[in-house]
């Protein structure tokens, strides 16, 4: 089990980093920590849940935006790295989150629960 939630973490983090090379040509080492965590907890979600996939879709989008608000504190107001800065977009908080990012999240959230599902039942099908 811990195996598999290392596979996780690492597999988020490149995932985050590799998606943010996609989105805006560069990303940051703590990306790298934010998105482990947050496929972390998807994974866990759906693999470990039995909730509705539009309520852990749900869920996942909410816990990504505390992740990036939490990190976005730490790394760019706190530390002054300036990794980011949302307050150009509108409805936004502290320029550390906004709601159009927040919607993202939420429409990427179902693919990333079922590539958890998938991931689980592929590699880890000893531990269904």
């Amino acid at each position: 089990m811990v195996q598999e939630f290392v596979f996780a973490f690492l597999f988020g983090g490149w995932g985050y980093v590799g998606l943010e090379l996609l989105w805006r040509g560069r990303s940051h080492w703590t990306m790298f920590l934010a998105g482990g965590l947050c496929f972390s907890f998807i994974y866990a979600l759906s693999t470990r849940t039995a909730l509705p996939l539009p309520l852990q879709c749900a869920l996942s989008a909410l816990m990504i935006t505390a992740v990036e608000f939490l990190v976005g504190c730490v790394v760019n107001l706190a530390l002054r790295w300036n990794v980011w800065d949302y307050s150009g977009l509108r409805y936004h908080l502290l320029g550390q989150i906004c709601l159009p990012y927040s919607a993202l999240w939420l429409m990427l959230s179902c693919p990333a629960l079922l590539l958890a599902r998938l991931i689980h039942n592929h590699l880890f099908p000893h531990l269904r």
